[in-house]
């Protein structure tokens, strides 16, 4: 890898790379959404840096990112999802930007300082700035209404995270809090 972007990548230059885990833990809802549903997975995370993206006065660096999670034991994945992570220096503002393919948006974001070896983003529903749009359908029946992400590096070769999104399920007046969580071991580039 490009030392000169890595060393630009600012907190999210030790997450560069390819990297796995078999200790996903996804508390969701059931097919039933009165019920909770807790999968055991294992994923793959793929992070490439790029940059400098140049919008008039601002500066970005990035990760382009893809994840694939299978459940223990299973051939096809259960869940996908393609984005960025951006890093602002002069705004001190990471950002992950994704889409999963059932129809679902998230921009969240946080301010983070350059050597930061945890952080925390999160997005809100109707936000304008970090936010979450989703399709007719999940609107009415699980709509997104918060994600919180924290981010943990504990080393060059591993880093765990955790994730809490909330959904509104329709029938429900308690919001459901769709956890997915996991330790990432870095794979030998």
């Amino acid at each position: 890898m490009n030392d000169e972007l890595i060393k630009n990548l600012g907190p999210l230059a030790p997450l560069a790379g390819t990297w796995e885990g078999d200790k996903g833990d996804d508390t969701a809802p059931d097919d039933d959404p009165r019920k909770v549903e807790n999968n055991k997975y294992r994923e793959r995370l793929v992070l490439d840096p790029f940059g400098p993206v140049n919008n008039h006065a601002q500066t970005l660096y990035g990760l382009r990112y893809s994840t694939t999670a299978w459940r223990l034991e299973a051939e096809n994945p259960f869940h996908e999802e393609l984005g960025y992570w951006l890093w602002d220096p002069s705004e001190k503002q990471v950002m992950r930007c994704f889409i999963v393919p059932r129809g679902v948006t998230v921009m969240a974001g946080g301010t983070v300082e350059p050597e930061a070896r945890e952080f925390h983003l999160a997005a809100e529903a109707g936000s304008e700035t970090y936010g979450i749009c989703s399709n007719k359908f999940l609107v009415q029946e699980f709509k997104t209404v918060r994600y919180e992400l924290k981010v943990t590096v504990h080393d060059a070769n591993s880093f765990s995270y955790e994730e809490d999104t909330q959904l509104q399920i329709k029938g429900q007046s308690e919001l459901f809090h769709h956890i997915d969580k996991n330790t990432l071991k870095r794979l030998p580039s």
